[in-house]
């Protein structure tokens, strides 16, 4: 029913590629009128990087101009203040930095950063749970002295192998001993939670070598582990090396060795939470660290910079996307000269009508491990998950579902039952995406 278990990760619903131009453009203060704006979710997009990744289809540039970061840094000052302007009543309950790589900028750039979001915004990023993403290169002790004393309680770590011959065969060149420094320097900073990212399915790879990857891991007793099996998307690097059609032996390949660190993860003491997504489970619940009741399943986010989105219950927006070198600097250097009234409207995206917002809480739902509530979907729409959705008497034939929680077998193919209960529409979408 299915095909393929890995067609695509749907970490967003819709997708980017789903969104278009909105003509005319709508203004921030009436899009976000009617929103509750008391607990939003802040999202901060550095789009550079000190390398690009061969698996990477993020909105980002590598190595950019010093002076293309400092113009950066003062343009994302003047969106931020009209973006407040026109939320004038928001106020934060997470926050996070992602890009790209946050902590490409220096110490002294990440401080401006923050000066610059909490001036602009009025969040006090040390009172609420605030993640920042970082890679081995760039997690130095000045930078993370600066995350610490400015509020992060999470720092997510890139480090996909810690076989430097499996990383390479990913496109991301790096030695063992870099990482290893990396995640010294993390522990040692303070009292952040860790997250290390890790890849399986790449050329070469064994299950002795994803073994030996996993238990180094656990070494640093990271609270967080996340585990993506390798895709290879167009434009990217990878993409540009070797075809990514469908092939029966990969997709096995990557099953088993997913099967594995579901075992061996679950022996070492993580309690998964999605196909992706692993905790330690002795760590605090994230809830105990402050955060006042936000859920995945919830709209109201806010983005700043050019390549972070933002979410009301019906209208998802931000400016185009692209993978391209070319495309990326063309979206960049249009960011960057824009006059700070463009950023009072909305640009491009997807406007959600009442069947897509009840897709995409599903799915946002369905997708993790503690599965859908029932009761939760009736508050919040009035109508059945199971009227609404007969889909899922399917997924409950196959085998993936029960109850409305998936099973075993369900989660492992995650990354299928998303693409098939996206709509066709969106569908349709993503499929036309040519970027400007």
């Amino acid at each position: 029913m299915l095909g393929s278990p890995y067609q695509g990760y749907l970490y967003a619903y819709p997708h980017k590629t789903a969104y278009r131009p909105l003509r005319p453009r709508p203004r921030l203060a009436d899009v976000w009128a009617a929103e509750p704006t008391g607990a939003l979710f802040l999202y901060v997009h550095v789009p550079f990087c000190e390398m690009r990744c061969g698996f990477c289809n993020l909105f980002t540039r590598a190595l950019p101009p010093a002076a293309q970061v400092t113009a950066y840094l003062d343009q994302l000052g003047r969106q931020a203040e009209r973006v407040a302007a026109a939320v004038p009543a928001a106020s934060y309950a997470r926050a996070a930095v992602g890009g790209g790589t946050p902590t490409y900028l220096t110490a002294a750039e990440l401080t401006r950063l923050f000066d610059i979001v909490e001036r602009a915004t009025g969040a006090d990023l040390r009172a609420v749970p605030m993640s920042v993403e970082t890679s081995p290169a760039t997690a130095t002790a000045d930078r993370l002295a600066v995350l610490v004393e400015r509020g992060t309680t999470r720092v997510s770590i890139g480090v996909q192998s810690f076989l430097d011959a499996e990383a390479h065969a990913a496109g991301r060149p790096q030695h063992r001993a870099e990482v290893d420094r990396a995640l010294d320097t993390i522990r040692a900073a303070g009292p952040v939670e860790l997250n290390i990212d890790l890849i399986y399915g790449i050329p070469g790879q064994t299950a002795e070598t994803w073994t030996s990857s996993l238990r180094t891991a656990l070494t640093w007793r990271p609270e967080e582990l996340y585990l993506y099996p390798l895709y290879v998307r167009p434009m990217t690097g990878l993409g540009r090396r070797a075809p990514g059609a469908h092939d029966p032996e990969w997709d096995a390949q990557r099953l088993g060795l997913y099967r594995h660190a579901v075992d061996l993860l679950a022996d070492a003491g993580y309690e998964q939470q999605s196909m992706r997504a692993f905790r330690r489970r002795d760590a605090p619940p994230p809830d105990d660290a402050g955060d006042p009741g936000y859920c995945c399943q919830d709209d109201g986010m806010v983005g700043l910079g050019c390549g972070a989105r933002s979410y009301t219950s019906s209208l998802h927006y931000s400016f185009d996307y692209a993978v391209s070198v070319r495309q990326v600097r063309g979206i960049l250097d249009d960011y960057l000269a824009r006059p700070a009234e463009d950023f009072d409207v909305a640009e491009v995206g997807f406007v959600l009508d009442g069947t897509e917002q009840r897709r995409r809480w599903l799915l946002k739902s369905l997708l993790r491990a503690s599965g859908v509530v029932p009761g939760d979907y009736l508050a919040r729409f009035g109508t059945t998950v199971d009227d609404d959705f007969p889909a899922l008497r399917r997924l409950r034939e196959s085998g993936h579902l029960d109850g409305h929680r998936l099973t075993a077998e369900g989660l492992a193919h995650s990354d299928a039952i998303g693409p098939w209960l996206t709509s066709a529409g969106v569908r349709a979408a993503m499929a036309g995406h040519v970027p400007r």
